[in-house]
């Protein structure tokens, strides 16, 4: 435990945003992992509905830079790519 009063003030801010960012990747992983469920359960409408929410979703974490602008971009272009080989 710093000593400092600044060090000790970064270390509860830091825990503070390290919570934020945690629960902004879980949603962002739900979001992903209902899309590809439903490209493995053959539901094509499904797929392109829960799609257009995940995309939202990333698109919220890189709004908040959780995510690098690009990292959120290849996320959206990898599921929409897996969506696009279902039709």
């Amino acid at each position: 435990m710093p000593n400092i009063k600044s060090s000790i003030q970064s270390v509860k801010t830091d825990a503070k945003r390290r919570a934020k960012n945690l629960a902004e990747k879980s949603r962002v992983r739900t979001a992903s992992r209902k899309v590809l469920d439903a490209v493995e359960a053959g539901n094509a409408e499904e797929a392109k509905a829960l799609l257009a929410l995940a995309c939202k979703t990333i698109d919220q974490a890189a709004a908040n830079h959780v995510y690098h602008k690009n990292a959120a971009s290849r996320k959206k272009s990898r599921l929409a790519r897996k969506v696009n080989a279902m039709a």
